[in-house]
Formats: structure tokens, C-alpha cells, sequence
């Protein structure tokens, strides 16, 4: 064996070790990013959970600490109690649940039918589908209270459903429709030669193969309709129908002071039922999200 072969040899592991260095270095600048975005996530957040656990007596003396000290759950008590939040969180579950189960069955049928149906712009269609459910919900909030107000539905639970419709149905429809279109024609073929209907077979054969999109769409409307705010605060003026979200602005509010633990505590409690829908069906959203882009 030659000098030089000797010394290539000899030169290999700083090489090797500094690569490993490298992506070992890539690692941690990656995690300590990673760090930072939900440090920074979560702050606010943590920010009212600990006023939410502060007493009115400690809120008065103006302290910034990041830790509640003196620990009370009566904010939360009081919400319940004096406050007649659970009204409030009723009106919600009553609206959002009606939403979105209207939003299931019509996404559910057009997005069916968007994914079987050979027509010409189709991509097209989609795509306008899914621009109309971003469409700013500021710019229909006129039209919208002129027509509830004519038709005599202002005020009311089917105002606001059919509010939230506007944009739970654009969106599930466009997931639904990209989910469909990745299930065989086959099998509902099969089916309707054995005598189904065409709606038969989309409610026994393709819902129950297609039920981490159908979830998947169900979640996101519900959550969608359940943190709305401009819509609630444009058609609803009775106090006993408000929602969760439009109940808060008047939670906590005194002629000459402002209880801001009561409010963060109202928005803690409507955060929990968002909370545990996503850590509980979190394998089904992800499933439901990239199923359709996988063929």
C-alpha cells in the first residue's frame, strides 16, 4: 500500500465526522425552531389559562407574573352561575351540530356527484368551489341581513345556520369531492347492479369507505361554525340565543371595570370541546386531509 492511499485513508473519518456534525447541527437548529413556533403558539394561550385562574383581587393589583399564585377555579364557577354561560354554550352546540350535519349530507351528495360526473372544467369547478369558501364573510354580512331581514328570519337559529352553510359547504364539498374521486367506481357499480339507487349506494357502499374524509369534513365545519363571531354578532340581537363567542363580549363588564378573568375563563371553557374533537380524532383529520392527494 502506497503513502498516498495511506493518506486518503487517514482522511476519511474528519470527513465522515464533520457531515455527521453537520446534519447533527441541522438537527437541532430544526428543534429549537420547532421550539421557538410553539413557545410562541402557545403563549397567548397559556397567557389565559393563568388569568382565567386569577382572583379579582389579585387582577386588581395590575400583576404581570407569568404564574397565577394564588390558584382559584372560581372565575369558572362564577360563569356557570352568575354569569348563565351554559345558555350561551347550548345556543352553540344547537347551531353548530344542525350546521354540520346539513353541511355532511349536501357536501357529501355534491361532492359525489363532482367526482363521478365527466364534465368539461371540473378542475375548474373545484377550484371556484374552494374560493367561495374564502370568500370574506365581512362582504356577505350586508346582503345576508337585508335578505333575513325580508324573509322574516332574523333573530333566529336558521339564520345563522344557514350563515354558517355559506362556508362549511364549499369547503367539505371540495374535501369530500378529492376523497370520492380516489375510491374505485367499482363498487358502486357492483351495487347498482345488484338493484341499489344511485343514493343507496353513495349512503352504503361509498360513505362507509369514505368515513376518514366524511369525518374529516364534519370536524372542520364544526369548528369552523363553532368560532364564528361576525356572523352571530350581525343577526342575533336577543341575549337568551346568543352564542358562546358573541356572549363573551358581554361577560365580565362593569360600569367601572372589566373582569378579565371571567372572560378568559369563558374563552377556556369553548376552547375544551375544540380541543379534545382534535386530540381525539387528530389520526382521522391527517388521514382525511391527505387521502385525497394520494392516489
Amino acid at each position: 500500500m502506497t503513502s498516498g492511499q495511506l493518506t486518503a485513508r487517514h482522511r476519511l473519518p474528519p470527513a465522515r465526522g464533520n457531515k455527521q456534525l453537520r446534519r447533527a447541527g441541522s438537527r437541532g437548529s430544526f428543534f429549537v425552531l420547532l421550539a421557538i413556533f410553539v413557545v410562541v403558539s402557545l403563549f397567548p394561550f397559556y397567557w389565559i389559562v393563568v388569568t382565567s385562574l386569577k382572583s379579582n383581587a389579585v387582577l386588581a393589583q395590575g400583576t404581570t407574573s407569568l404564574l397565577p399564585g394564588q390558584v382559584t377555579f372560581s372565575n369558572y364557577i362564577d360563569d356557570f352561575t352568575q354569569q348563565d354561560f351554559l345558555r350561551p354554550l347550548l345556543n352553540s352546540a344547537i347551531v353548530c351540530l344542525s350546521a354540520t350535519v346539513l353541511t355532511v349530507i349536501i357536501a357529501s351528495m355534491a361532492g359525489y356527484a363532482l367526482s363521478r360526473t365527466k364534465i368539461r372544467g371540473r378542475t375548474a369547478v373545484m377550484g371556484f368551489i374552494l374560493v367561495a369558501g374564502f370568500f370574506p364573510i365581512l362582504a356577505m354580512v350586508g346582503p345576508l341581513f337585508i335578505a333575513y331581514k325580508h324573509t322574516g328570519i332574523l333573530d333566529s337559529y336558521p339564520a345563522l345556520i344557514l350563515s354558517y352553510l355559506i362556508y362549511t359547504v364549499p369547503l367539505a364539498t371540495w374535501l369530500l369531492a378529492s376523497y370520492f374521486s380516489q375510491i374505485p367506481v367499482e363498487l358502486e357499480e357492483a351495487a347498482i347492479v345488484d338493484g341499489t339507487t344511485r343514493l343507496q349506494a353513495l349512503r352504503k357502499v361509498i360513505i362507509p369507505v369514505a368515513l376518514p374524509g366524511v369525518f374529516t369534513a364534519a370536524i372542520l365545519s364544526f369548528i369552523l361554525a363553532w368560532n364564528d363571531f361576525t356572523f352571530a354578532l350581525s343577526f342575533m340581537t336577543t341575549p337568551n340565543m346568543y352564542t358562546a363567542p358573541l356572549a363573551i363580549v358581554s361577560l365580565g363588564q362593569s360600569q367601572y371595570q372589566t373582569f378579565y378573568n371571567l372572560i378568559d375563563a369563558a374563552v377556556v371553557i369553548i376552547s375544551i370541546p375544540i380541543a379534545v374533537i382534535v386530540i381525539l380524532a387528530q389520526r382521522r383529520i391527517v388521514s382525511g386531509l391527505t387521502a385525497g392527494a394520494i392516489k
